[in-house]
């Protein structure tokens, strides 16, 4: 027989929903109100009068970026970093992850390597250290100085580790008896059961480096190499700079339908647009543990 919920209960339940929709609400509004003014009028933000709704709407903010060819550059640069970012990360990781996940008796000195990479993680050389080594291995201006300081993700190491040690060995005792070598071992059994981690730490790799801007900053001198994070920071309207520098009345009333707030938040918009394409096929991975059940013991 299934009782019914008591009062209380239904009464606990209308609480929590109620602020979990709260909650959701406070997240999602400034959002919301972003996106509205990222469509309104210069005049309008200016004003304070744009809430959850664009007014006097207007793409002009969009067109300043979209019809840039340094942002179409530099989001290229963009794209090509997190592909190649995403790759040498995985490779990385993977490779360091399978032995250490073994024991030590089977990996004699894997409680060294451990507690240098434990160290690494918490102490690092700092910014200055780590600008002269890219600048002597002649890495300044490339796209390489804003991937390879960052190749190896010590906590992704560690994630995927751990991931790894819970893999069980019936698996890998099954591959053994039928041959396989340990890079056989590694791709074939360990990397196909680990998808829930490894897209964890991809996601990690493509978030962190679609969003760093301040690399840019630090390794990238010229414009024309800027990641489209570096670069549309640096985008700004200076109207004075503009009157000084003799701009016609038709000219300056164009550039004026864009103010700082209309295109800070034209910039958030279209950059966060790649990571709600790829979040959702990732996020399947992150739900469901593919190990679990995979033997019976």
């Amino acid at each position: 027989m299934i009782e019914n919920k008591s009062l209380d209960s239904r009464l606990r339940n209308v609480i929590i929903y109620t602020i979990v929709i709260l909650l959701a609400l406070i997240c999602l509004l400034p959002l919301w109100n972003i996106v509205a003014i990222s469509f309104s009028s210069s005049a309008a933000v200016t004003a304070q009068r744009v809430g959850l709704f664009p007014v006097q709407f207007t793409l002009a903010a969009y067109e300043k970026i979209m019809g840039d060819a340094q942002f179409r550059r530099s989001f290229g640069i963009s794209v090509t970093r997190v592909v190649l970012a995403l790759v040498i990360n995985i490779i990385l990781i993977v490779l360091m992850a399978y032995p250490l996940a073994k024991s030590s008796r089977e990996f004699k000195g894997r409680n060294i390597y451990m507690n240098l990479l434990v160290f690494a993680m918490l102490f690092n050389g700092g910014m200055i250290p780590t600008y002269l080594v890219v600048k002597q291995l002649n890495l300044l201006n490339s796209i390489w100085s804003l991937i390879l300081p960052g190749a190896v993700p010590i906590f992704s190491v560690i994630l995927v580790m751990n991931f790894f040690v819970g893999v069980p060995k019936s698996l890998e005792e099954a591959a053994m008896i039928d041959g396989a070598t340990p890079f056989q071992i590694l791709f074939r059994v360990y990397v196909p059961v680990s998808k829930p981690s490894l897209a964890t730490v991809a996601l990690f790799s493509i978030v962190g480096s679609w969003n760093d801007f301040y690399s840019g900053l630090i390794y990238i001198t010229k414009i024309k190499n800027y990641p489209v994070m570096t670069y549309i920071q640096s985008l700004s309207v200076n109207i004075e700079e503009l009157l000084k520098a003799g701009m016609n009345s038709s000219s300056l009333e164009s550039v004026t339908e864009v103010s700082n707030q209309n295109l800070n938040a034209a910039k958030i918009v279209v950059v966060v647009i790649p990571l709600l394409l790829i979040y959702p096929l990732l996020q399947r991975y992150l739900i469901t543990g593919i190990v679990m059940g995979s033997v019976k013991e």
